[in-house]
Formats: structure tokens, C-alpha cells, sequence
């Protein structure tokens, strides 16, 4: 039993990397800009066939194809405030909307172009770490638990430490008093849409060689994300942080010991408990920040 839990913590650990980077992303994007971008999960997507094009089909090697999936999936992040946000930001209802056909679109492109069929993508490597007989870590999840806490302390140090992370804290708390101050509230939607986008894709170009990619694989990660920063509070990035590492190990936990459907329910009921208790999220707090 003991192993058991080991090893399910170890998933945990793995599960809870990838989902924070997108939830972090996800919280970004929403307390800069205001709006709830329901495409998240392709931009996961995205990155995810990054993979599938360059190291699968022309044997780029795995490192330069993460730097290309995150400038890649970040500068759709880009275009997507450019040609649907920015041009809906007095109505944030139409910008989900909005955001909601790029998904669309974005799923028809890439079932186009690699068919339907989920995809698998070889390991970067093989080798797994030996706790026990029971208790394994492949180095390609160490790898994404690794990466994840690296880009989220870059997160950290650029939004605490940068101008332009002073910035983007500042249009979060109050987007008019910031445009008073002089700071471009265009200028930060556009980094906070690289940058969100940005840690999408590359959590898809991590656990792509995991999982098998599909166009309509988006959809599992956008509800767990949307559960995630419910759960740690809107607009929270430690919340964020926080209710992802809860969310994957209980997820985690229930699936281990029942299936993925009671693990999916527990989630949603986790959520709905959360929102009686404290309505702002554990982490939230009245006003958006």
C-alpha cells in the first residue's frame, strides 16, 4: 500500500507540472486582459503537434523543438489578441465566444492537416528512475516536473522583478489606473497573451511524448485548468499553482483506486464545494488581481 501511494504521489507530481503551467497561463491571460479564453486547451494542442511535425516527422532535435513550440504557440497567443480580442474588448461575452470558434477552427486546421487519429510520439528517452519494485519515475515525466517548476520560477522572477512584469501585475489590478500611469494596456495584452499562450504549448511539447495527441485532446486539460483556477481563486497564480498540485494528486488517487470517471465527478463536486464554502476561491480574493 505504501508503494502504492509512492507512486501515485509521483504521478501526481507529474500530472500537477503540466496542469499548472496551463492554469497559470489560463489565469494570466484572464487577469490582464478580462476575458476567459475557452481556446486554452488547443493552444496545449498546439504544442503537442509541434512535436508530432518536427521530432516525430523530421527528427528536429527535442530541445529546439521545444523552444520552437513555445515562440510558435506564443505568437498564436499573439494573433489571437490581434484578430479576436483586442478588437471585443469592450464585450468580453463576445470574446469567449470568439474564442470559442478559433477552438473550433483551430481543431478542423489540425485534423486537416494530420487526420483524426491520435498520434504517438517516441520518448525522448527511456530510462526510468528505480525507487523500487513498485515505485518507478520515468526521466521523460521528471523532465516535465523539472521544466515546469523552472518556467513557472522564470514567470515569477519576470513578473516580480521586470518592468514589463511590473507592468502586467499593475493592468491586472486595475487596468484604468495603470493606463493613467502611462503603461500600455495594448502592450501588456499582447505579453500577456505571448506569455500565456506560451506556457500552453510548451506543456503540450512536454507531456507530448506521454500522452497520445489528438485534435480534440484540449478539451480534458481546458476543464481540469477552468476546475484548477476556480478551485485556488480567479485570478490567483499561487491559487493556481496550489489547486493544481490538490487537483492532480486527489484526481490522481480516485483513478488509482476507482476509474477515471468517479475521478472526473470527485473533481467537479471538489469545485462545487469549494464555490459554498468560499465563493472567491481558496486564494481569491473580492476584486480581480
Amino acid at each position: 500500500m505504501i508503494e502504492l501511494l509512492a507512486q501515485t504521489g509521483l504521478n501526481s507530481l507529474y500530472a500537477a507540472a503540466y496542469l499548472s503551467l496551463v492554469a497559470v497561463g489560463l489565469v494570466l491571460i484572464f487577469g490582464v486582459m478580462g476575458v476567459i479564453n475557452f481556446a486554452h486547451g488547443e493552444l496545449f494542442m498546439l504544442g503537442a503537434y509541434v512535436v508530432v511535425a518536427l521530432y516525430s516527422g523530421f527528427g528536429v532535435p527535442y530541445i529546439l523543438v521545444a523552444a520552437i513550440g513555445l515562440i510558435f504557440v506564443g505568437c498564436i497567443g499573439i494573433l489571437m489578441e490581434f484578430t479576436i480580442f483586442r478588437p471585443l474588448r469592450d464585450s468580453p461575452l463576445g470574446g469567449l465566444v470568439a474564442s470559442i470558434g478559433f477552438l473550433l477552427i483551430a481543431q478542423a486546421l489540425v485534423s486537416m492537416g494530420f487526420g483524426v487519429r491520435m498520434e504517438h510520439v517516441p520518448p525522448v528517452t527511456q530510462e526510468v528512475i528505480v525507487f523500487s519494485e513498485k515505485v518507478r519515475l520515468p526521466l521523460q515525466r521528471l523532465f516535465v516536473i523539472l521544466a515546469a517548476v523552472m518556467f513557472l520560477s522564470l514567470l515569477w522572477i519576470f513578473l516580480r522583478r521586470t518592468r514589463f512584469g511590473w507592468a502586467l501585475r499593475a493592468s491586472a489590478q486595475d487596468a484604468e489606473a495603470a493606463a493613467l500611469q502611462g503603461i500600455s494596456i495594448r502592450q501588456t495584452s499582447l505579453i500577456a497573451m505571448f506569455v500565456g499562450a506560451g506556457l500552453a504549448g510548451i506543456a503540450g511539447v512536454l507531456t507530448a511524448p506521454l500522452i497520445s495527441v489528438g485534435p480534440h485532446m484540449g478539451h480534458a486539460v481546458i476543464v481540469a485548468a477552468f476546475i484548477v483556477i476556480i478551485v485556488g481563486g480567479i485570478g490567483s497564480l499561487e491559487g493556481a499553482i496550489v489547486a493544481s498540485v490538490a487537483y492532480a494528486f486527489i484526481h490522481t488517487i480516485v483513478t488509482t483506486f476507482w476509474d477515471g470517471v468517479i475521478a472526473d465527478i470527485t473533481g467537479l463536486s471538489l469545485m462545487l464545494l469549494v464555490l459554498i464554502v468560499r465563493p472567491t476561491g481558496l486564494f481569491g480574493t473580492t476584486d480581480r488581481a
